[in-house]
């Protein structure tokens, strides 16, 4: 699935590599088209001095459960499983921070707080909700800049994940007044996870295009005996600027997460799938369609609105797993000290 993902993307760069090579003037963030889609997260740097203050609201739905990568019913569930969760809603607040302390480092800070809520049905039939909500993990990183020439630029992504996010969130539900909430509702990993990735990205006069690789690996064992599956992601994208002010994109992204290792003792494994460290991991593909609305001048100049939505064409999982079905990310951001 990676090589077929992967090779279309890394063709449609070298073409484009080809022809930015006329152009003599380097890449630039100050368009509405400078900026990747705004899921895209550490996708641009910054000039010397230059600081970016950003906030994005980012929810995902689930809807219905899957067997690899067939819709399963609650009926089949229940064969095994006491529960069987129906709908659930993420809901992540995303605060960043760049600065540039030279032109070829930008430092990079987010801070990120989630809620989620999922909604179960027992095999006897009785309905109930389940939520969880607070600070997750803190991320702190570097954006390296490799090239930049002929409209073209190359930059690393480098970064840790602090496991600042609780991990023992729990909930009243028909069995226990203070139960353990399964794995995807807990707030954050309780790992030390060091992020590594390129981004690469190119300009003509009225068009862009990205690509950008990520990988997430976790070091050692959170302190409830378990970790985290590694991710792998890759998202390519291109962009119209339709004019000074606004922009037009689309992007296909892929990513691949790894099994979780070691297992909560507090979960209770014929639960619900969410409980089994066996319906974890999966890779998916999405779709996105997005826009970014830049204000290059007056008393809002370098301020800039931007919206995605993003929709899976592809999701394979291991075991039993909810249906993700929708992403949306909306977002503000703001230049201070931008160079011309």
């Amino acid at each position: 699935m990676n090589n077929k993902i992967i090779l279309p993307i890394m063709g449609i760069i070298l073409l484009c590599s080809n022809i930015a090579l006329a152009q003599e003037n380097q890449w630039s963030s100050a368009r509405p088209d400078g900026h990747a889609p705004i899921s895209v997260i550490g996708d641009h740097y910054h000039k010397k001095g230059e600081f970016m203050f950003s906030y994005k609201y980012m929810p995902m739905w689930m809807d219905g459960n899957l067997q690899s990568t067939r819709d399963i019913s609650n009926e089949s569930i229940y064969g095994n499983f006491m529960v069987a969760p129906e709908k659930m809603q993420m809901d992540m607040h995303m605060l960043g921070a760049m600065y540039a302390p030279s032109d070829y480092v930008t430092l990079v800070f987010m801070g990120n707080y989630i809620s989620n809520s999922m909604d179960l049905k027992t095999g006897m039939g009785i309905d109930f909700n389940t939520k969880s909500s607070g600070i997750s993990d803190v991320s702190l990183g570097s954006l390296i800049k490799i090239m930049n020439r002929n409209r073209q630029s190359l930059h690393a992504n480098i970064g840790i994940s602090i496991p600042t996010g609780d991990i023992d969130q729990r909930d009243a539900t028909p069995m226990m007044n203070d139960a353990p909430l399964a794995y995807p509702m807990q707030l954050g990993s309780g790992t030390w996870d060091p992020t590594l990735g390129l981004t690469y990205l190119g300009q003509l006069e009225r068009f862009s295009w990205g690509a950008q690789s990520m990988y997430k690996f976790r070091l050692g064992e959170n302190a409830e005996s378990y970790s985290f599956g590694n991710r792998f992601d890759m998202v390519g994208w291109g962009a119209i600027k339709v004019s000074d002010y606004f922009s037009f994109s689309t992007s296909l992204s892929y990513f691949d997460t790894q099994k979780i290792n070691g297992i909560d003792a507090d979960l209770n494994p014929m639960m619900m799938p969410s409980f089994n460290t066996a319906n974890s991991g999966r890779n998916q593909l999405d779709i996105g369609l997005g826009t970014n609305l830049l204000i290059p001048k007056g008393s809002f100049k370098n301020l800039r609105l931007a919206a995605e939505i993003k929709v899976p064409v592809y999701q394979k999982v291991n075991g039993i797993q909810m249906n993700n079905t929708l992403m949306a990310t909306v977002g503000i951001q703001y230049t201070i000290g931008h160079h011309e």
